[in-house]
């Protein structure tokens, strides 16, 4: 296909992709869960309000919301699942009345015919659209109350409880107002109100039967199976046509340049400034790693650390959310200051400004990282009322916790960015040379990394929870695994073109080509994160069919990888980039184990629905976020540093140690661990339900925390791999090397 045709379908696949994307936004937005404006009971009397319920909202944000257990499945894993948790015990507290008793000592016959009395009771939908009210029967009241007063004596400081708050890793007095509590419980019971009541006119709820539990009637769908086989259909035949192009493509041949095009490099003023993003990146994956370590151990010893009482000021909560918070701040950041070395390495010379623009973004940088984070701990130990904490406290939806007026800084951080990457490239492209296709694209990534990260910003302090994860996804889906794709991929063939590896027009093309394959099934790809988050059936089907298409280029990355690897031998002088080619060759690998495999996994329909919230998403999770974006992160930053210190001898035994201990304690803490946890919670979903798979009876079995305890080995592994990182660009950047021959 010729470079027009490529501009051609590339235009069309994102024209189309985002016009259906939103398509089915303003469906979310129509289909949502309905926020009743008054709950009542049978008399009319009210009970609470959709105010209540939206403050409620908040309070549970204000303490961590996603990073303590999961609503809707999606959060953190030590917790239980508040909407399977809270529908398990109505379920159990009715029966138990109905049965005038025990209901486990009932006849099978006299069980049936009670649980479906309940699944009849529980599934009606009681909500009058007319006039926003939603009705609830004098039991179900009672269910409320008693579900109210076991969440009150958790959250606060019950002594019974004590055991049950240390399993599920929550400090006493998490919520520390009655009045704030009474609000949170309310809004449990929406959200689990709207896991088990039918949409009108259905026999599906608005979760799509989410969470799978047979008791109240919450069994897999027929869309659930349909979608799933067509899914899997997608992805062969996605890979059956991808490998006749691949076997029809001629393979370029590798340049052999007998000098390093950059060893003579100008390195400007605004390109050497770059190198302190560069600290800044390691000391935070030193923090990131110490927190994971701390977060992981949590999960054995929910309120202290080998019997310090550390959860008192640093709850579990906290750790977990500067844990994720901070692997996206020096991820991003990583980038970042590559695009800024990059951008005037065309010319050798900086515009007007450049360097007080770079220094000014890494201040604001800094100024955000630590304003969010310090922000965050005030929030979760409720020294913020609810209008303050979701500005500067914790907005409590995972990966995007930082409070709004933190994330407006970092968009216009984010923009200040694009405005450096967008003054030294333009002039280069008026100039019309044969760097002009790949430039363009290159600054089309980067407007889509400072566009999308906005997306954050359209959800509001009361905004309908369905509504803020279909915004929260665009985020979390598009900017972090879709642009920032795009943008390493130009990146990635950018710094081989310079280097005289690949010729430009056969690498524009095939860039264009690779982020056409990738963004036709990765933009709508976004609904498979969505399938039980109150969205209609058509988010389902198209999130299964393109998501399947997300994983199609990676059962053939194998080539890229390999590719790669042949460029490292093509000529003698590239042994000195030896290692950051090896950590791109990593990427291939946890590209193809983390995002392929692990993702696959998870992503059918059938089996997300069992899987949802369990811990087969971390291994996911922690494959595909470090593994392939803080790999490639870390690739980036030596080939910075490879050419920022291009004369320098590296010390090569140090580097080679830091990338096989990464790699190694990234797979063992993965394998050993987090993935055995995953497949016994599956297994305990499938037979007994959402609830029982996440529940403390479950994961405090001594077989579960044989498995926990067992992280520790990967940990160990991982974490000496990150200091011994620190270490390597310690030596190079800060203490005088010897020049290399």
């Amino acid at each position: 296909m010729n470079h027009k045709k490529l501009w051609i379908a590339l235009s069309l696949v994102v024209g189309i992709s985002f016009a259906v994307l939103l398509f089915y936004g303003n469906q979310i937005y129509q289909k949502a869960p309905p926020v009743p404006e008054q709950v009542v009971d049978e008399s009319g009397n009210v009970l609470f309000t959709g105010s209540n319920i939206k403050d409620g909202q908040n309070v549970w944000q204000s303490m961590g919301g996603q990073e303590v257990g999961t609503v809707w499945g999606h959060g953190a894993y030590v917790a239980p699942d508040w909407t399977a948790d809270y529908l398990h015990r109505e379920a159990q507290y009715l029966l138990n009345k109905w049965a005038g008793g025990d209901f486990e000592s009932q006849s099978s016959e006299q069980k049936a015919l009670l649980e479906r009395r309940l699944q009849i009771f529980l599934r009606k939908n009681t909500y009058d659209e007319a006039t926003k009210t939603l009705t609830l029967a004098a039991e179900r009241i009672e269910a409320f109350e008693h579900n109210k007063a076991h969440y009150t004596s958790l959250f606060m400081n019950d002594p019974a409880l004590d055991k049950l708050r240390s399993d599920y890793a929550i400090p006493k007095n998490a919520i520390k107002d009655e009045s704030r509590m009474e609000k949170m419980a309310q809004f449990f019971f929406w959200a689990s109100w709207a896991c088990v009541t039918e949409r009108p006119g259905e026999s599906i709820t608005y979760t799509h039967n989410w969470p799978n539990d047979a008791q109240i009637g919450n069994v897999p769908t027929g869309d659930l199976v349909i979608w799933t086989g067509f899914s899997i259909i997608m992805l062969l035949i996605g890979i059956g046509i991808l490998v006749f192009v691949q076997a029809r493509t001629q393979q370029e041949e590798v340049l052999k340049p007998v000098n390093d095009p950059l060893m003579n490099q100008v390195i400007t003023p605004s390109m050497r400034a770059t190198k302190k993003y560069f600290w800044i990146v390691n000391i935070l994956i030193l923090a990131q790693v110490m927190l994971g370590i701390l977060t992981a151990h949590y999960g054995v010893e929910g309120d202290a650390l080998y019997g310090i009482d550390i959860a008192s000021f640093l709850p579990y909560s906290i750790t977990r959310t500067w844990h994720v918070q901070i692997a996206i701040f020096w991820i991003a950041s990583a980038w970042l200051a590559t695009g800024l070395y990059i951008a005037p390495s065309l010319s050798g010379r900086d515009p007007k400004f450049q360097k007080l623009g770079v220094n000014v973004l890494f201040v604001a940088l800094l100024i955000v990282v630590a304003g969010s984070l310090i922000g965050q701990w005030f929030g979760v130990m409720q020294k913020l009322g609810l209008v303050e904490n979701f500005w500067f406290g914790h907005q409590g939806y995972e990966y995007v916790d930082l409070g709004r007026f933190w994330q407006l800084l970092l968009v216009i951080g984010l923009f200040l960015w694009l405005t450096l990457m967008i003054r030294p490239i333009v002039p280069i492209i008026k100039k019309g040379t044969s760097e002009r296709g790949l430039l363009i694209l290159f600054l089309i990534s980067c407007f889509a990394i400072a566009f999308f990260y906005a997306a954050g910003l359209m959800w509001g302090r009361t905004t309908n929870l369905a509504i803020a994860e279909y915004w929260r996804w665009w985020v979390v889906h598009l900017w972090v695994e879709g642009f920032f794709e795009v943008f390493a991929t130009v990146v990635a063939a950018f710094l081989f073109t310079r280097m005289g590896l690949l010729r430009i027009k056969s690498a524009t093309n095939n860039v264009l080509f690779a982020t056409i394959i990738f963004l036709s099934g990765g933009i709508l790809g976004t609904f498979h994160h969505l399938y039980f988050t109150g969205t209609p059936t058509g988010v389902m089907a198209l999130g299964a069919t393109f998501s399947a298409l997300e994983v199609v280029p990676l059962v053939l990355i194998g080539f890229e990888a390999f590719h790669n690897y042949r460029m490292s031998k093509s000529t003698e002088w590239l042994a000195d980039y030896k290692w950051p080619i090896y950590f791109l060759l990593s990427v291939a690998f946890w590209n193809f184990l983390g995002a392929g495999i692990f993702g696959f996994i998870i992503n059918p329909p059938i089996a997300l629905y069992y899987m949802q919230g369990l811990n087969t998403t971390p291994v996911h999770g922690h494959a595909a976020l470090f593994g392939v974006y803080g790999m490639l992160g870390i690739g980036l930053m030596l080939f910075v540093l490879r050419s920022m210190y291009r004369k320098q001898k590296w010390n090569d035994k140090l580097i080679k140690f830091t990338f096989w201990t990464l790699n190694a304690g990234l797979l063992l803490m993965v394998v050993v661990s987090l993935l055995p946890v995953g497949l016994m919670q599956t297994f305990a979903s499938v037979n007994h339900g959402m609830w029982y798979a996440r529940s403390a009876e479950f994961m405090q079995q001594p077989v579960v925390n044989v498995f926990k305890w067992s992280r520790i080995i990967g940990d160990t592994v991982f974490g000496i791999g990150t200091l011994t990182l620190f270490l390597f660009v310690y030596q190079l950047t800060l203490k005088k090397n010897k020049s290399t021959n």
